[in-house]
């Protein structure tokens, strides 16, 4: 009887949001990996964005940042090219993500569109704040305009 109701006890601590307090210090102290301000949806890089605003921004966004996953779109071309985040190290106006390689070291088969265009290499993501809504990706040849923050 007693097992039954530590197990009723911890579905109910878990179905309440108590247990990863619990379970995880960092959780419970609120701690973000170097990128969290970058979580989100971002429009334009390809071309300046014009509207970050509403449901025309957020049905078709240009890049969107997640704790464990980059993905971006293209122009000419429908599903989003998704990249596991490897490392993300904070700098003083942004952030550099090395993503995890899609091939190996020196591989001459990588189409160029996997990665963001940024310094020749397929598995580096650059990115500079300009302001809390607005980034750019610089010497990324891909996306050569800066990206605004798709917002509701």
């Amino acid at each position: 009887m007693r097992i039954a109701a530590a197990i009723l006890g911890a579905g109910l601590a878990l179905g309440l949001g108590v247990a990863p307090a619990l379970l995880s210090p960092a959780l419970a102290q609120g701690s973000q990996p170097p990128h969290a301000w970058a979580f989100g949806s971002w429009t334009g890089g390809y071309y300046p964005p014009v509207d970050n605003q509403g449901p025309r921004c957020a049905g078709q966004p240009s890049v969107i940042i997640t704790r464990d996953v980059v993905m971006r779109s293209s122009p000419l071309d429908v599903p989003y090219r998704q990249r596991m985040i490897e490392t993300a190290t904070a700098q003083p106006n942004g952030i550099v993500i090395r993503l995890t390689p899609v091939a190996p070291p020196g591989a001459r088969n990588v189409p160029p569109s996997v990665g963001f265009g940024c310094d020749g290499d397929p598995n580096l993501l650059r990115i500079e704040r300009r302001g809390p809504d607005e980034i750019v990706f610089p010497n990324c040849s891909e996306f050569p305009a800066p990206l605004k923050r798709c917002v509701p």
